[in-house]
């Protein structure tokens, strides 16, 4: 008898809390009835699947972004004839959710913030980037002033992890292109430093970022996050090596639809189970990034090596935290690649 209350009491609060709840978790309720046992478990599921969401969405945009939008280039490659095409792996050490470890739902009314376990993880993107010189700018003393570059880029995201599985990241498509445009203050002479302003989108394709563990099954589906990037560079070739210093500002663009379920918890009331979502999340990030590059000059070919950070910007604010890391973290990243160009 208990065992069919329980499932009446998911089955219509379900429905209402579905109907009702468009873009935010479903409140508790009084933890002395069926039903405020549901809610109360499913408002503390939900939270821990939107804090998940926010905790990994920055940290994909990095991936995609790194530093310069063309490794060790700062101005532009002196018009019609001249291209470079470079592919690099962007790397960092993110945070990885452990969601196998998650704590249990909680049917109280009253819940406080908890610390949810996670751990480092080596995060990063293979990215191919080309650059087509398309004005070569007008002389002035010197150099050049005015070039224009035309950008564009493919990145790729792997599927990670296994269906069923702790954490999954499954990308619908694992390519995705993007475009930009770099226009010359002043271009690299013999005695002139390369200066160049750059501004360029990348996108991570559509993804799906699973986790499961024994009392909640959390999904974040339809994942979008879309970045735009402005910078300005400086670079100068010598004998043998050449050096690029640079400065913008990344802004992330995400959103995502969040559901999942809570699996058997036992209570005073019996097991209870039930779903919650799908929940539209949205967010918009800004940070800054500082980058260095440093280039080995091998004929046509040069290997580059890139370091910089990213920091700053305003967050939403988590309802709880993680055990290796928080969303708004400064991060170190680096970069290695091969550029090709003429």
């Amino acid at each position: 008898m208990k065992k069919h209350l329980v499932m009446a009491g998911i089955a219509s609060l379900s429905a209402s809390v579905l109907a009702a709840q468009a873009n935010t978790c479903p409140a508790g309720g009084q933890p002395v009835s069926v039903s405020g046992a549901i809610q109360n478990a499913m408002h503390d599921a939900c939270l821990q699947a939107v804090d998940v969401y926010q905790f990994m969405a920055p940290q994909l945009g990095l991936a995609l972004t790194g530093g310069n939008a063309t490794l060790g280039q700062g101005g532009t490659l002196g018009g019609l004839g001249h291209f470079a095409v470079g592919i690099r792996a962007n790397a960092f050490l993110g945070d990885r959710p452990d969601v196998n470890k998650f704590p249990a739902p909680r049917i109280t009314q009253s819940q406080a913030p908890q610390v949810l376990p996670s751990s480092d993880q080596a995060l990063g993107l293979p990215v191919v980037d080309a650059a087509v010189g398309v004005y070569g700018g007008f002389p002035v003393g010197l150099t050049n002033v005015g070039g224009i570059d035309l950008l564009v880029n493919a990145a790729y995201l792997p599927t990670f992890g296994t269906a069923g599985g702790d954490i999954r990241v499954d990308p619908k498509t694992n390519f995705r292109f993007g475009y930009g445009a770099r226009v010359g203050l002043v271009q690299e002479s013999l005695l002139v430093p390369g200066i160049g302003v750059t501004y360029i989108r990348r996108d991570l394709p559509t993804t799906s970022i699973s986790g499961t563990s024994s009392f909640v099954d959390i999904n974040v589906d339809d994942a979008s996050v879309k970045t735009s990037a402005w910078r300005i560079a400086a670079n100068k070739n010598f004998i043998g090596f050449g050096i690029a210093l640079g400065y913008g500002r990344d802004s992330y663009d995400e959103s995502a639809t969040v559901s999942g379920s809570v699996k058997a918890i036992s209570t005073p009331f019996g097991t209870l189970s039930s779903a919650f979502g799908p929940i539209a999340m949205s967010q918009s990030v800004t940070r800054n990034n500082f980058f260095a590059d440093l280039s080995i000059n091998m004929s046509v070919v040069k290997l580059v090596g890139e370091i910089g950070q990213v920091s700053g910007g305003s967050f939403p604010t988590p309802t709880n935290t993680f055990t290796s890391g928080a969303q708004d973290d400064s991060r170190l990243y680096a970069s290695v690649g091969l550029r090709f160009g003429w």
